[in-house]
């Protein structure tokens, strides 16, 4: 059996911002995703990016496929597109009462290279899935969500009642412990952070831990889990950056 571990880095999962981040970090945080070159040198300047460290980012960024440009206008790519997706279901995940069944998924195709292979795990998490064994993929059906399209063919999908306790299997599958800690930590960093550019690193490793969150069932997880604070105080930097963001286009 394996522990779904989210890895964290140190200090609660901060990372130092670097233009890069800004930018996407200021793209992921809008909607829709784009915004004109003359905005983002104003926005990005609170976060100590300065014009030129800007432009030579949105250059690479575009030429990796990060970002597409029309005219002056630097928007998401369509792969990052799908990643605020993600992000946004992570804030205001769908759910529904649970009635004790759980989804599975079996993979079935053999001879997949290595990068294949952890292509396939990094999707099955993106769906909150939780691995019981090699090649066996379950988590409680409380979430309203199709799997996507291809992954029949690669895999199985089921829906079951495995034995025993629900608690335990829960125990099995994720580190609720390890993650409540964590996202303590983060909230208390969200607190504290008075400056702009530490203010989203913050909540930019908040949205991160966010991605983690396996959202159980509310009679699955201990009676204090930080899950919803945490999606409140990053729904609260949400509203603060686009106010921002407002202010800022009012300035031009």
């Amino acid at each position: 059996m394996r522990m779904n571990v989210p890895v964290e880095p140190d200090r609660a999962g901060l990372r130092p911002l670097s233009a890069r981040s800004v930018v996407l970090s200021l793209l992921l945080g809008v909607h829709p995703p784009e915004l004109p070159v003359r905005d983002l040198v104003r926005l990005v300047e609170p976060f100590g990016v300065g014009g030129s460290a800007l432009r030579a980012a949105l250059s690479r960024m575009t030429a990796a496929g990060d970002l597409r440009r029309t005219d002056a206008v630097y928007g998401l790519s369509d792969r990052l597109l799908a990643r605020q997706l993600r992000q946004d279901e992570a804030l205001r995940p769908r759910t529904r009462a649970w009635d004790g069944d759980w989804d599975m998924v079996v993979i079935t195709a053999t001879g997949r290279g290595p990068a294949e292979r952890a292509e396939l795990r990094a999707r099955l998490t993106a769906l909150r899935l939780a691995e019981l064994r090699e090649g066996v993929w379950l988590r409680p059906a409380n979430l309203v969500r199709p799997l996507p399209a291809g992954l029949a063919r690669v895999a199985l999908s089921y829906t079951a009642r495995p034995g025993g306790s629900a608690h335990e299997q829960v125990a099995r599958l994720w580190p609720l412990d390890t993650w409540a800690v964590t996202a303590r930590a983060l909230l208390a960093e969200a607190e504290v952070a008075d400056r702009p550019a530490a203010r989203l690193a913050a909540f930019a490793a908040v949205v991160r831990h966010l991605l983690t969150d396996p959202v159980l069932p509310p009679g699955l997880l201990p009676a204090d889990w930080p899950g919803e604070e945490l999606r409140t105080a990053y729904a609260g930097y949400q509203r603060e950056l686009a106010a921002s963001l407002g202010a800022r286009g009012r300035e031009a």
